[in-house]
């Protein structure tokens, strides 16, 4: 079984993400399998993490995530060692408990028995780095803290004021980076660029290499790692919404979790990727299609030509076959986008969804949704587990709701999907189903 270990902090923004990819490509290159993982529902972090190590990111999101799912996806996806970034402040979470817990990354720590590597940016501090440190490791009796590894240290000198004060409380300095603007990654309104995006990548990702080779004990990192405390279990099956799935896929549709592939996959399905800024309309024999999120917002005007790609979609819903768009996949099935400039986009008219990003609201939280029909999602009646992230303003919605939504702490939010026929849509993006 892979060990494995959790790189967490005290709040985001501490390095979390640079030292992540650091040590994945840093640990590649002397020719380990690297098996990445992101704590929570993020999708950007996970694309870097695919190109440090090589291999695909899972999720792992104790809210969202029966145990079941958790424990087989972390036992599953082995390697030579498990390395899984965390989610904002190593406590913070979504305040409710979820299906396994409250999406903390100290309640993954506990509920895989991975160590945790501290990151600590520095910049603006000295000996009482030691001290949060060893708040962070004495907080929950339930984790361990392996070690840490101190992020923007301005040099020597100011290594050498902080190194005592952690060997003082029995923390082990794993290693110090120092501050070097080749370490910054690009960012806009949903996080990082995506790393299909990021100019040099590459040369990016070797630079932080070099510089965790240097500075941090990667003998130590690996000798730190653990194996799954849990037993292995059977996974609950995300059933796919068909037997031949259309997925659209390209740099407007890049938002789909890798487990929900996997197991669609492991479900016997067949998936038909397509892009739709190319122009390609869904396989015609598909008995399924589904639209992922993105960035349409910023594609508007090429997605708003893609006439193949609207007459394929219209094709398929006259037939009845399961049509489903997940946040941007979803505004693409509406009437149209108005992008930042105001400018207006048709899109394929499928739902009676209008949306704008003219004055951006913010939409985030974790979503508890019970199906009020059928759909690809599922059954009447059943409930799944989804995130929203996203900052449209919905203008006008025209059809039947799709689901009753609630948030993390069980309040019932405004998102409620569409439905007309078989097509549908819902800004939330799926991740497991609610066990009864």
């Amino acid at each position: 079984m892979t060990a494995g270990l959790i790189v967490a902090a005290p709040h985001s923004g501490a390095g979390k993400t640079t030292v992540t990819i650091g040590l994945m490509r840093a640990l590649r290159r002397r020719g380990l399998a690297v098996q990445p993982f992101k704590c929570g529902p993020d999708y950007i972090d996970p694309a870097f993490h695919a190109v440090a190590s090589g291999r695909p990111s899972f999720n792992l999101d104790t809210w969202a995530m029966s145990r079941m799912t958790l424990i087989d996806l972390a036992t599953r996806h082995a390697g030579d060692i498990a390395i899984a970034e965390g989610v904002m402040g190593l406590f913070d979470s979504a305040g409710a408990a979820g299906q396994t817990a409250r999406g903390a990354t100290a309640d993954l720590a506990a509920v895989l028995g991975w160590p945790v590597v501290l990151v600590l940016d520095v910049w603006a501090q000295a000996e009482t780095a030691a001290a949060t440190a060893l708040g962070l490791a004495r907080y929950r009796s339930d984790i361990a803290v392996a070690g840490v590894i101190l992020n923007r240290v301005a040099g020597p000198g100011h290594r050498a004021m902080i190194a005592p004060a952690l060997d003082g409380v029995g923390l082990r300095l794993l290693g110090a980076l120092g501050r070097d603007a080749r370490f910054e990654l690009p960012e806009r309104h949903l996080g990082l660029v995506q790393a299909g995006e990021t100019e040099d990548i590459e040369r990016r990702l070797d630079a932080l290499a070099d510089a965790v080779e240097e500075a941090v004990d990667l003998e130590a990192v690996q000798r730190a790692a653990r194996p799954v405390r849990a037993t292995a279990c059977a996974a609950p099956l995300v059933k796919p919404p068909g037997q031949r799935i259309a997925l659209a896929r390209d740099r407007a549709f890049s938002f789909m979790y890798p487990h929900v592939l996997a197991a669609w996959r492991a479900a016997g399905a067949e998936i038909v990727p397509f892009s739709p800024l190319a122009d390609q309309a869904p396989d015609p024999s598909a008995d399924a299609v589904w639209l992922p999120g993105g960035y349409p917002e910023l594609h508007g005007a090429a997605l708003a030509a893609a006439g193949s790609f609207h007459g394929g979609l219209r094709a398929l819903a006259a037939r009845a076959v399961p049509i489903h768009g997940e946040c941007g996949g979803y505004m693409v099935l509406g009437q149209g986008i108005e992008d930042a400039e105001g400018r207006r986009h048709a899109m394929a008219g499928l739902l009676q969804v209008e949306t704008s990003f003219r004055q951006r609201a913010m939409h985030l939280g974790y979503r508890r949704a019970r199906l009020l029909a059928d759909s690809a999602l599922g059954v009447a009646g059943s409930a799944v587990m989804g995130h929203e992230f996203h900052f449209c303003r919905v203008l006008r919605v025209g059809d039947e709701p799709l689901v009753d939504c609630r948030d993390a702490r069980g309040d019932t939010v405004s998102e409620a999907g569409a439905r007309r026929g078989t097509v549908s849509g819902t800004f939330f993006h799926f991740i497991d189903r609610q066990l009864a």
